[in-house]
């Protein structure tokens, strides 16, 4: 029996008694307790009637267990389904529509709204809370410690992750265990990971850079986590004397620099801080180095390709950049109308190859033929270019996506329910730039001419109902008509220029 993914990064762990996971309660995980957890939850699964290909959804909060519930899922062969925890539960409805998954795992606090979305797809239903109770952990009690694992191969999928398109409807990224595998690899090499390390992982576990490169860093070296729940300043400058390794989005970085705390003496023992997600500002980069004596690492990756660049570990991490490609990837720039490759220097779409990229969209064969070429590049929507250095530079998102701590947020999502309000003409949702989250998603409103008074106040709560809270605008503003070109677009790069300062003074 071969599971590939199992066995390199679970396999050897079997009655390990090494330190694996510590809580910011100071409670220990060893990796062979780690293992035998999750053999007791795949055992779950195959009580349930999980096969092999099924998929497993889960919206709970982070936790040694919901960790577990990963490594259950690749060892019975199940399609692991993280969410955002923020999401409401007309978008989880879609993604367990979508998805067509068997088991929905959630806090014991969403119960009631979810029952009704679950019993209208046959899904079951088990909970799990942030403290690691709830009914898929009393099953796994009853269940054996080992767990011979599904016999797959590297091209076997093993995860999807939704990422929202620019029409509203998001994208079920399918992963293989050879995307994971490959990357976890090349990452744990060229970042020079060893049983040595101490990972502070304050990152969510619902998307690519906190799950698949933190968690499976950290397993494929023996390196050591400290879990925290969320990033929470405190805790990060609590621990740091005792870690290794940062994994971050910048906001994480620009709120350590706000602290008279950090500093070169806390930060001694600290080899590693990696930033991604979303662009970090040349300012933080120098103010980093010189409060810290250390150069943050930047690098680039994204939801269908894991991570394709970095910033070297030895040599010049340049500020403004995201490095050069990872061993066994290849980019390019191309033209956006021909997909020819451009020059050194020259702004075009970027393009991404190696065993890192995703299999394609489920359930989308021609949305993954528009963006997934036949030898093998994947056209990532971003623009960028390669200096005559090598260093690959972003430039923007063709598709106008707005990054804002680390989030992916789409405008058209946000478009559809503004325009859907009483008395909203039009409405254009642009990222600008915000000290904190690096960037952050504005709304501007065409309203009707009437007399009828018309309350921002109203528009935002139903925002609040509909959106995850990450994809609120930081703020709403009504415009007499919005800027459009001669073809009659609205021209979201005048609004962007506008309002470009309107949180930074």
């Amino acid at each position: 029996m071969s599971n590939p993914l199992y066995d390199t990064l679970f396999g050897g762990y079997i009655g390990s008694d090494t330190p694996f996971i510590e809580t910011i309660d100071g409670k220990i995980t060893t990796h062979g307790n780690f293992v035998a957890i999750a053999s007791r939850l795949a055992n779950a699964f195959h009580a349930l009637g999980l096969k092999k290909g099924d998929r497993v959804a889960i919206q709970a909060e982070k936790s040694v267990t919901s960790l577990c519930v990963y490594a259950a899922c690749i060892q019975s062969g199940v399609i692991f389904l993280p969410l955002n925890t923020g999401y409401t539960t007309a978008e989880v409805g879609y993604f367990i529509d979508d998805s067509g998954a068997k088991l929905f795992i959630c806090d014991e606090k969403k119960v009631d709204d979810m029952k009704p979305i679950l019993e209208k797809f046959g899904v079951t239903l088990k909970t799990l809370n942030a403290d690691g109770t709830g009914s898929i952990t009393d099953l796994a009690k009853q269940q054996k410690n080992s767990f011979s694992p599904v016999d797959t191969n590297g091209d076997d999928l093993a995860a999807f992750l939704y990422t929202s398109g620019t029409t509203g409807k998001s994208k079920g990224a399918m992963l293989t265990q050879n995307n994971l595998l490959s990357n976890s690899k090349t990452l744990t090499k060229y970042w020079k990971f060893n049983d040595q390390d101490v990972l502070l992982h304050a990152l969510p576990i619902f998307h690519t850079h906190g799950l698949f490169v933190a968690v499976n860093v950290s397993l494929m070296s023996g390196c050591k986590i400290i879990l925290m729940p969320r990033f929470d300043v405190s805790q990060i400058l609590d621990n740091m004397p005792k870690a290794t390794v940062l994994m971050g989005v910048p906001t994480f970085y620009t709120r350590l620099l706000s602290e008279t705390a950090f500093d070169a003496e806390l930060t001694k023992n600290m080899r590693l801080f990696i930033s991604g997600s979303a662009p970090l500002l040349a300012e933080t980069h120098i103010e980093f180095e010189n409060c810290t004596g250390h150069r943050i690492l930047e690098r680039y990756g994204m939801t269908e390709t894991n991570m394709s660049t970095s910033n070297p570990y030895d040599g010049e991490r340049r500020a403004g950049t995201v490095g050069f490609a990872l061993p066994g990837v290849e980019i390019k720039i191309t033209d956006p109308e021909s997909g020819l490759e451009l020059a050194t220097g020259e702004i075009g779409n970027l393009e991404v190859r190696g065993p890192n990229v995703f299999k394609g969209y489920w359930n989308m064969p021609e949305k993954t033929k528009e963006e997934l070429r036949e030898d093998g590049f994947f056209i990532t929507g971003d623009l960028g270019l390669v200096d005559e250095d090598g260093y690959l530079q972003i430039i923007g998102r063709e598709k106008d996506l707005i990054i804002s701590g680390g989030f992916n947020v789409y405008p058209k999502e946000i478009e559809l329910v503004l325009d859907d309000q009483p008395g909203v003409v039009e409405s254009a949702v642009i990222g600008v730039p915000h000290p904190d989250f690096g960037e952050t998603p504005l709304g501007i409103l065409v309203i009707e001419d009437t007399n009828v008074e018309f309350k921002i106040s109203v528009i935002e709560n139903k925002i609040f109902e509909k959106l995850a809270r990450y994809k609120h605008p930081r703020k709403l503003i009504i415009m007499n008509q919005l800027p459009r070109n001669t073809m009659g677009k609205v021209q979201k790069n005048v609004l962007r220029e506008k309002y470009k300062e309107i949180f930074l003074s």
